[in-house]
């Protein structure tokens, strides 16, 4: 693996379907690698023989699984700031439309072994029930079905869960720019935020921060869920203090629609949960989209989460409880 094939599989990995040597070729110039074609069909053909791409005929090039998983573990120096850069394009794609109701989301992906299936599900269904969610619409895959572009292993249970940079997508669409800075753990006591007990800043990180916090069980969601004091998975974010009255406005009606959960927002110029804030700016934080996957590692449940995994079509979730009930008796 070295730089050109890295990032010919950055590019296969962002693309829907088929890609070809010359859009190859020029999709590389925007990275700053100018190859001719028949060089670019060069590197093609060592990530086919790597098991990295598949051939689709005359149409072209598809990354496999595991080109998907080498890309997250290749090259740590290309994938700094490879988080907030993934946020910041993914929350251009997103077309939500939350009067409609339909649209692209932006979506987690999290596996779990399916003999913990009930386990998992007992488990999670309370924090879906709860305002630590983005939404309490999911999806549910066995192992060898797909959610998305993503393939579920085999033995595992695929659980897709809108992820809260969605939010960001509305907002920007809406005409508010969202500054997504830290992924952190904040501390909730009888049912109020009070602190932030760590924090990760976006920028300048290989990993998303809150997958970090759910594989080391930093958190306590269950105690929040069931005692109203622990610690849950929160994003801090900024945006302008001119914006603040139609931000307010359209949080107000993304919670009416079903699709936010707890959104907290600062004063101008002033720090929140002591985490300040940059000049003629606000913070703002948001409940974290994987609360319910941090609740089942802290039972005990092994999982495997990919943050901002994929765009997908948002009529095609259901809530929580018909989800369940469709996945146990299809």
């Amino acid at each position: 693996m070295n730089k050109i094939m890295f990032t010919i599989l950055r590019v296969l990995d962002r693309r829907n379907g088929s890609t070809g040597s010359a859009e190859l070729a020029k999709e590389l110039l925007s990275h700053g690698i100018e190859l001719s074609e028949r060089t670019v069909r060069y590197y093609l053909k060592l990530l086919d023989e790597q098991g990295l791409t598949n051939v689709q005929g005359k149409k072209g090039r598809t990354i496999t699984d595991e080109g998907k998983r080498e890309l997250g573990n290749a090259f740590v120096s290309e994938r700094v700031n490879f988080v907030i850069s993934k946020i910041d394009s993914l929350s251009y794609l997103t077309d939500f439309n939350i009067d409609a109701l339909k649209g692209n989301i932006i979506l987690n992906i999290s596996f779990f072994p399916e003999k913990r299936l009930k386990d998992a599900l007992k488990i999670m269904g309370g924090v879906f029930q709860s305002p630590y969610v983005m939404s309490s619409k999911i999806t549910l895959a066995r192992g060898g079905e797909r959610i998305g572009d993503i393939a579920v292993p085999r033995g595992c249970i695929g659980l897709g869960t809108v992820c809260s940079i969605t939010l960001n997508g509305v907002f920007l669409k809406a005409g508010i720019p969202v500054a997504s800075r830290y992924g952190g753990v904040v501390e909730i006591e009888d049912g109020n935020p009070v602190r932030f007990t760590s924090l990760i800043s976006y920028e300048g990180s290989s990993l998303d921060p809150l997958e970090i916090f759910i594989r080391s069980r930093m958190t306590d969601v269950m105690g929040v869920i069931q005692q109203n004091s622990g610690k849950v998975l929160a994003s801090f974010r900024e945006i302008p203090v001119v914006s603040i009255n139609e931000a307010e406005d359209l949080g107000d009606r993304l919670v009416k629609k079903g699709l936010s959960g707890k959104i907290i927002f600062g004063k101008p110029n002033q720090p929140l949960l002591d985490i300040p804030v940059g000049v003629d700016k606000i913070g703002m934080i948001v409940a974290g989209g994987l609360n319910p996957i941090a609740a089942a590692e802290e039972a005990g449940i092994s999982t495997e989460s990919r943050a901002m995994s994929t765009l997908y079509d948002y009529t095609k979730l259901q809530n929580f409880n018909d989800a369940v009930s469709t996945f146990l008796y299809q």
